[in-house]
C-alpha cells in the first residue's frame, strides 16, 4: 500500500446528515418484522433456547443480580464445586437487560412477562442497530445505491444468524453490534465531528464486554494507524480522536467493572487490568503521535513513530502479561479438551468442518470469501480508498479468525453486507438503465450470491440429502418437515417443561452433563456441578470422573460432592459421545438401565429428561 486516497473515498451521493433519520426507519422496520415473523411461528427460540447454555446463564445472571448480588461479585454460586466459581462475563450486558425487566416490572408486568418481555426486546434493539450501521457503513463504501442491498442483505443474514433472536441474550450480538458502529462511525469520520471518537468508544466497549472481539479491535487499531501512516491530513483528527476515545473508555469500564481489590490482578479471559493497561497504552500512543508535530511531520516519521509505539504495547504485553501470550485455553486440563472443547460447535477451526461436515462450509464461508474477492479487485481497478482499507481490515480479520474458530464467521458474514451490497448496488444501477437480458441475470445472480440465507439453504440441503440418500427435492421437503415438527431441536433437553419435575424436588445438588447445567440453574433451584464454561474446571472433571468411571467411583464422588438427584437426557449429542468414550462406565451403564441400588428412578411424566434421587 503506497497511498490511501481521502478524495477518492468522496462518492457523489456519499451519506447526507438526513439519510440517518431514514436508514433508522428502516432498521426499525426490519427489526419489527423480524420480531413480528418469531410471533407467527410462535416464538420458538423462547420455548426452545436449542441449547443456548450462555443466554440462559446469562439469565440467570440478571437474576442474580436482581436479587441484590453485588455488581463487582461475579461468581455463579450455583454451579461448579461448592462455593462455585467467576465468570468471565462483563455485567455491561447484565446491565440493560436487568433494566428492562425492571421497566416491565414498573409498569405492571409479573417477573416471568417483564423477563419474556426483555428477552424479546434486547435482541430485536441490537438487530435494529446492528442492521443500521450496517447501513450507514454501505452507504459510505458504495454510496446511496448501496443503502437497499445492504438493508435487504444486512436483515437476512441478522436473521438466519440466529443470535438476533428472541431469547438471544449472550453477548456476541451486541460485540457485532459495536463493531460495527465503529466500523461505520471510522468510514465517516473525516467528515463528521465526534465519529472517530464515537469509534473509539463503541470498539473499546466491544472488547471490555468479551475478549473474543479482541482480533477485531486489533484490526481497527491497524485501521487506523495505517490511515494516519499513508493518508492524509484529515486522518490525523482521526487517529487523535480514535484513539483518545478508546483510552477514555478502556479506563472508565476498568474502574466501573472491576473491584478496587482486582485492581492489580491480571486476567487473560475477561477484563483486567492487562487489557486496560493495553488499551490506553495504545490509545494515548496513537493521539499522542497524530498530536505531536516532530512525530507527525514527514511519512517516515509517522511510520517509525507507530513502529515504537506498537513495540511499547508489545513490550507491555511480553514484559508485564506473558501469560496472555498463550492461547486462551492452553491450560485446560487434556480430558476437558478431548471430551468438551474439541467438540463445542462454535469452536471448530475450517479444516476440522471441511472434513467432517464440509456442507456447513458454504454456509459459514461462502459470503464472506466473495465480499474478500471484491474488496481486493476493485483497488486494483480503480485506486485505493480509505473505505477499502478499513473495511477489507475487518473483513479479513474475521475471515482469518473465522478460519480458526467458526464462531468468526458471525462477523464475517455480517461484515462482508457492505462489499456485497456496493456490488450488487451497481449491478442495479446498469440494470436500471439497460434491457439487456445479460445485464438483469447478471443483477440476479448477484443478489443470489451475495444472500448468505441461499448459501445457507444450499449448505442444508445437501447435508439432508447426504444423510437420508434424498434428491435436492426430498431434501428440501426432508428439511422443511423437520423445521415445522420442530424435532430438529430434541437433541437437547432445554425446554422449561423438560424440568417442571426436576423443579418441583427439594434443592440440591444435581449430578448432569455440562449442557444441562445452565437449563437447571435456569428452570430450577437445584445446583449443578458441571457447565460448559472454561473457569468451571473442578465441577466439569467431578462430573467427567464419575460418568466415564465405574458406579463405586460415581458413587464416591456423589457422597463427596453433596449430589442428591442426578438428571440425563439421552437425546443430547455430549451424553451419546461420553456413553461412547466409556462404554462400560456409569453413565452408559445407567442408559443400559442398570441402575445401582443406591439409586431410585423417579417418574419424569414423558419428559426427555430422565432423573434419580440419591438413595
Amino acid at each position: 500500500m503506497t497511498s490511501i486516497s481521502a478524495s477518492a473515498s468522496r462518492h457523489a451521493s456519499a451519506p447526507t446528515a438526513s439519510t440517518w433519520q431514514r436508514d433508522l426507519i428502516l432498521a426499525l422496520v426490519a427489526a419489527l418484522l423480524s420480531v413480528a415473523v418469531q410471533a407467527a411461528n410462535g416464538f420458538p427460540t423462547l420455548t426452545s433456547p436449542r441449547g443456548d447454555n450462555d443466554s440462559m446463564l446469562r439469565l440467570v445472571e440478571v437474576r442474580d443480580l436482581l436479587a441484590g448480588q453485588g455488581w463487582f461479585d461475579l461468581h455463579q454460586y450455583r454451579m461448579g464445586a461448592e462455593g462455585g466459581f467467576i465468570m468471565h462475563w462483563s455485567r455491561l450486558v447484565d446491565a440493560p437487560i436487568a433494566g428492562l425487566i425492571l421497566l416491565a416490572r414498573s409498569l405492571g408486568a409479573s417477573v416471568a412477562t417483564a423477563e419474556t418481555i426483555a428477552s424479546i426486546v434486547w435482541p430485536a434493539l441490537l438487530f435494529c442497530l446492528t442492521l443500521f450501521f450496517t447501513v450507514r457503513a454501505a452507504r459510505r463504501f458504495g454510496g446511496a445505491r448501496a443503502a437497499l442491498p445492504a438493508l435487504v442483505l444486512g436483515a437476512m443474514a441478522l436473521y438466519f444468524l440466529g443470535i438476533y433472536s428472541a431469547g438471544a441474550l449472550d453477548h456476541h450480538n451486541i460485540q457485532i453490534m459495536l463493531t460495527m458502529a465503529g466500523l461505520s462511525l471510522l468510514l465517516s469520520a473525516p467528515e463528521r465531528r465526534g465519529a472517530a471518537f464515537g469509534a473509539g468508544v463503541a470498539v473499546a466497549l466491544s472488547l471490555a464486554i468479551g475478549m473474543e472481539t479482541a482480533p477485531y479491535v486489533a484490526a481497527a487499531g491497524l485501521g487506523v494507524a495505517g490511515l494516519l501512516a499513508f493518508g492524509g491530513d484529515g486522518e490525523r483528527t482521526v487517529a487523535r480522536d480514535y484513539g483518545l476515545g478508546f483510552a477514555g473508555i478502556s479506563a472508565l469500564v476498568f474502574v466501573a467493572t472491576v473491584p478496587p481489590s482486582g485492581w492489580g490482578q491480571p486476567a487473560c479471559d475477561a477484563y483486567s487490568v492487562v487489557q486496560f493497561a493495553l488499551g490506553t497504552a495504545g490509545g494515548l500512543g496513537l493521539a499522542v503521535v497524530a498530536s505531536f508535530e516532530p512525530a507527525y511531520r514527514t511519512r517516515t516519521r509517522r511510520i517509525a513513530s507507530l513502529a515504537a509505539l506498537a513495540l511499547v504495547v508489545a513490550f507491555v504485553l511480553v514484559h508485564f502479561f506473558p501469560q496472555c501470550m498463550a492461547s486462551p485455553y492452553a491450560g485446560l486440563d487434556p480430558r476437558l479438551k478431548t471430551l468438551w472443547l474439541d467438540n463445542v460447535d462454535e469452536a471448530q477451526s475450517l479444516f476440522k468442518l471441511l472434513a467432517n461436515d464440509p456442507a456447513s462450509v458454504a454456509a459459514r464461508y461462502a459470503t464472506p470469501l466473495i465480499g474478500l474477492v471484491l474488496l481486493v479487485s476493485r483497488p486494483a481497478r480503480a485506486g485505493w480508498r480509505r473505505e477499502d482499507w478499513l473495511v477489507l481490515s475487518a473483513l479479513l480479520t474475521a475471515f482469518l479468525v473465522s478460519a480458526w474458530q467458526v464462531r468468526g464467521s458471525n462477523f464475517s458474514i455480517v461484515y462482508a453486507v457492505i462489499p456485497l451490497a456496493g456490488w450488487v448496488g451497481a449491478w442495479r444501477e446498469r440494470a436500471n438503465g439497460s434491457r439487456s437480458t445479460a445485464i438483469q441475470l447478471r443483477m440476479a445472480m448477484a443478489w443470489i450470491v451475495s444472500a448468505n440465507v441461499c448459501w445457507t439453504g444450499l449448505a442444508a440441503a445437501a447435508t439432508v440429502a447426504a444423510d437420508n440418500g434424498v434428491n435436492e427435492t426430498g431434501a428440501a421437503s426432508a428439511l422443511g418437515n423437520a423445521a415445522m415438527s420442530g424435532m430438529a431441536d430434541r437433541g437437547h433437553c432445554d425446554r422449561a417443561a423438560d424440568f417442571a419435575r426436576l423443579s418441583a424436588l427439594p434443592p440440591t445438588t444435581v449430578l448432569a452433563i455440562s449442557n444441562l447445567g445452565s437449563p437447571i440453574l435456569l428452570y430450577t433451584h437445584h445446583r449443578a456441578l458441571a457447565g460448559p464454561y472454561h473457569r468451571n474446571t473442578e465441577g466439569n472433571l467431578a462430573v467427567l470422573d464419575a460418568f466415564t468411571g465405574p458406579p463405586d467411583r460415581a458413587k464416591a464422588m456423589v457422597d463427596a460432592r453433596n449430589v442428591g438427584l442426578i438428571a440425563l437426557c439421552p437425546t443430547d449429542p455430549e451424553q451419546k459421545l461420553l456413553e461412547r468414550q466409556a462404554p462400560d462406565g456409569f453413565l452408559a451403564a445407567l442408559e443400559r438401565n442398570e441402575v445401582p441400588g443406591w439409586l431410585e428412578p423417579i417418574d419424569t411424566h414423558g419428559s426427555l429428561l430422565r432423573l434419580y434421587r440419591v438413595r
